[in-house]
């Protein structure tokens, strides 16, 4: 999940669960609090959650996102099949009805997955919602990347037929898709081409929120998107800002994980980051949006003094990495990609994005906290801080023994990423690999940019940063979106090497079809060392957040369903 990322709540923050509860303020709690427990609990309605950003997301439309903190987010105006459970600490993580009236059923040996949606549901405009509606959704979200170009395609690769349909905008016939039937209103089912254990997982994301075809108009459908949830939109700008206001068609009864407490929402983007830390500081907003934690220069005055007890430090359960696409000379030469593998000084780059409050050394792709990692380190050297004398080895074997040069791209608006790009830039250079760094916007770096093969191409991006959560947290939820030649698209793409080997493709079907849960969980760490040796990943950082709750900020809670974020189905404000 870009940033984008399996995944109980206390009675008196959102009605049922067993959640732990911190009844302490946001500035008086303690540091970490929020980890485990909902700090400042509050069960009043009203007031104003205030969000800002540093740049736009990829899109607020349910059908169009792949960042982590618009599925987050998105939850307030876009109820899915199921999701995940707001709540504190590994109750996160739970996956619970939301739409549907209980998780999916499996038959067939898992490639028939049926849900019933829930009686009572309407659209922000009164109209009733129904499985058309989320048969429709995924039909636009999934096969039509002429108009919608983000998000996951794990849908298109696993329904029956998916590789041939068209989309809706092309394919004008009445069934559409015909491997997702809609027997009536309430029922929808998923044929799919073999077993899929995890489907439950895929019913989370934002493409099963319900979309009435006579309303949408493809790209321009975020102008005016239509709720299914307890908020819909008062305003849209684009670039500048976003209003959410309450769905008077919402109704309480057909929704038991949402509260909804406050009155209105708003999100400011294009802010300066380090102006959000301190607009944080001072209490002017309740968050950061995207959920990354404060900036380098703002984490010592955190750290160190009154601010320290409003603190958040989690793990996004996310790998920062250096992407080398395998189409970019000299990338498409193995011994290329391990000079670089070896020559990177990693503790370095940890040191220039603010030290261990922001992450450790990352030797794997798969991070710890997702089912399969494995623990090992292919490039080993002293304090993780490169092999000069190997690199060159490479370099000689790769034809380039004098180096080469090359490009890195880093998003501008990411402080910290650049200054990751930097610290590279000065590893590399150390053994002969003179590195440009090229920054581009991270609301179109997917779209535009460092997903699009052939822009790559044409203006040899080599080296390619990238930050990257389980889309759910097994290794197959990490992995598939990211190294799966099939998950290569003309643009909006998240597997930025290009990677597309049979022998990692085969591993990674094989093994999503494996009943046997110990096996598969032993594949997935096998097929991370598949992609270390192949070397077109070069892992840096197993992420945290160092994130700052305001004092006015109540109901806050990490979730790690999305990346280590704060969960925005919980936040409110006492303002």
């Amino acid at each position: 999940m870009a940033s984008v990322l399996a995944l109980s709540l206390g009675a008196a923050a959102c009605g049922g669960g067993g959640g732990k509860n911190d009844s302490s303020g946001g500035g008086g709690g303690k540091k970490d609090a929020a980890l485990d427990a909902i700090v400042n609990v509050s069960n009043k309605k009203g007031g104003t959650v205030t969000l800002e950003d540093s740049d736009v997301p990829d899109s607020l439309d349910p059908g169009n996102t792949y960042y982590g903190f618009v599925q987050n987010f998105s939850r307030l105006y876009a109820r899915t099949l199921v999701t995940f459970k707001p709540a504190a600490g590994k109750d996160g993580l739970t996956v619970v009805p939301d739409l549907a009236e209980s998780l999916g059923t499996p038959s067939d040996g898992a490639k028939t997955w049926t849900y019933k949606l829930r009686s009572g549901l309407k659209f922000d405009d009164g109209t009733p919602i129904t499985s058309k509606d989320v048969k429709y959704a995924i039909e636009r979200s999934n096969f039509a990347p002429e108009a919608l170009s983000n998000g996951p395609t794990y849908f298109k690769a696993y329904l029956q037929g998916g590789d041939k349909y068209k989309g809706p905008y092309k394919d004008k016939s009445p069934e559409g898709l015909k491997s997702i039937e809609t027997p009536d209103d309430q029922t929808i089912v998923f044929k799919l081409n073999q077993p899929f254990a995890d489907f439950d997982y895929l019913a989370t994301f934002s493409q099963t929120a319900p979309v009435p075809a006579a309303k949408d108009d493809g790209a321009k459908y975020v102008q005016h998107i239509v709720s299914s949830g307890p908020y819909k939109f008062e305003s849209y700008e684009e670039g500048r800002a976003a209003t959410l206001v309450r769905n008077t068609n919402w109704d309480q009864k057909t929704d038991s994980i949402r509260k909804a407490l406050p009155d209105k929402i708003t999100v400011k983007f294009k802010v300066n980051p380090v102006t959000i830390d301190n607009d944080l500081l001072a209490d002017k907003i309740t968050g950061d949006i995207a959920g990354t934690g404060v900036q380098p220069q703002t984490q010592p005055k955190v750290l160190n003094g009154k601010y320290s007890k409003q603190t958040d430090n989690s793990y996004a359960g996310a790998t920062s990495y250096i992407a080398l696409n395998v189409h970019v000379a000299p990338f498409d030469n193995v011994h290329c990609r391990k000079a670089v593998q070896w020559a990177i000084d990693k503790q370095s780059v940890l040191d220039a994005i603010g030290g261990t409050p922001k992450g450790d050394v990352a030797t794997t792709l798969l991070p710890p906290s997702v089912n399969g990692y494995t623990k090992f380190d292919t490039y080993a050297s002293a304090g993780h801080k490169g092999d000069a004398a190997k690199a060159k080895e490479e370099l000689k074997a790769c034809g380039k023994p004098n180096g080469f040069s090359t490009t890195l791209t880093a998003r501008s608006d990411r402080p910290a990423e650049v200054a990751q790009a930097t610290a590279i830039q000065n590893s590399l250079k150390s053994v002969g690999i003179n590195v440009e760094i090229k920054q581009f916007p991270s609301g179109k770096y997917f779209s535009n940019f460092a997903g699009v093969p052939s822009y790559v191409h044409e203006h040899k991006l080599g080296m390619l940063s990238m930050a990257w959560g389980a889309d759910w947290p097994t290794g197959y939820g990490f992995l598939d979106q990211i190294i799966n030649g099939a998950a290569i698209k003309p643009s909006g793409g998240n597997n930025l090497m290009e990677l597309d080997d049979p022998k990692i493709n085969d591993a990674l079907k094989s093994a999503i079809a494996n009943t046997d849960s110990a096996a598969r969980t032993k594949a997935w760490g096998d097929i991370d060392k598949m992609v270390l040796d192949n070397a077109s990943v070069v892992p840096l950082v197993y992420r945290k957040n160092l994130l700052l709750r305001p004092s006015s900020a109540t109901n806050v809670t990490v979730t790690q369903a999305y990346l280590g974020m704060y969960d925005y189905l919980l936040l409110s404000s006492s303002k």
